[in-house]
């Protein structure tokens, strides 16, 4: 199965979003500037749908 929690975390600092904290269990908390808002990053993104999910989310529209 392909990894794409590097590939989500290098797309969203692209975009300008920002690492805020840690959250519960393996996920952080992200912000967007895009749609002012937070959102949860999973730390083991193992499928092409969560991933795009997190993008969607952040207001990027990009798809894996």
């Amino acid at each position: 199965m392909a990894e794409f929690e590097k590939k989500v975390r290098k797309k969203l600092k692209e975009w300008g979003c920002s690492f805020q904290r840690r959250g519960k269990g393996d996920h952080d908390i992200w912000y967007s500037p895009l749609n002012k808002c937070s959102f949860p990053v999973d730390g083991r993104i193992k499928s092409r749908f969560t991933a795009n999910a997190i993008m969607k989310q952040a207001g990027i529209d990009y798809h894996f």
